[in-house]
């Protein structure tokens, strides 16, 4: 039998770009706090639907690329992108056996975990402490993943990626 092999790895790519474009457009002041983290859900849905194609590196990889698109501390992102997908790895049979509803309390917790370890990183930079907004995204990313999540398993499943 002949394997196809993996396939669409362009698609898994493309969202990630578009995901960092969506992270660096500008909002009005209002709306910046509520700016979801639309890379780490992207980074986090791959690697629950292909924990073998999207690991750490990947993540890595990403974060640092997010990290030079925002003028952060290189390796701010990089190092809590890597920890909540190898976390989303390590889970990803439990969370995607949930129900799409039920999988926003897992997501939520990663996310949360993303902003408390880039909060570590900021405080040791010797910035000032952010106020409560500082965790408004983890909460918007949580109320859009069952938005994200079917748009990108249509993707997957329309583009066939393996």
């Amino acid at each position: 039998m002949i394997s196809r092999g993996e396939r669409g790895g362009w698609i898994i790519i493309a969202t990630l770009l578009v995901a960092l474009i969506l992270t660096i457009i500008p909002l009005p002041a209002m709306a910046g706090p509520f700016r979801p983290p639309w890379t780490l859900l992207v980074l986090l849905y791959w690697s629950l639907a292909l924990p073998n194609r999207v690991g750490v590196g990947v993540a890595w990889v990403t974060g640092l690329l997010q990290d030079v698109l925002l003028g952060t501390l290189l390796g701010a992102h990089a190092l809590a992108f890597a920890v909540a997908v190898y976390l989303s790895i390590q889970l990803y049979q439990r969370i995607r056996n949930f129900p799409l509803w039920q999988q926003a309390i897992p997501i939520l917790l990663l996310l949360l975990l993303v902003r408390l370890i880039l909060l570590w990183v900021h405080e040791l930079t010797g910035a000032g402490s952010p106020g409560w907004q500082y965790w408004l995204p983890a909460l918007t990313g949580m109320l859009l993943w069952p938005v994200v999540f079917p748009l990108l398993r249509f993707m997957r499943r329309y583009h066939q990626v393996t």
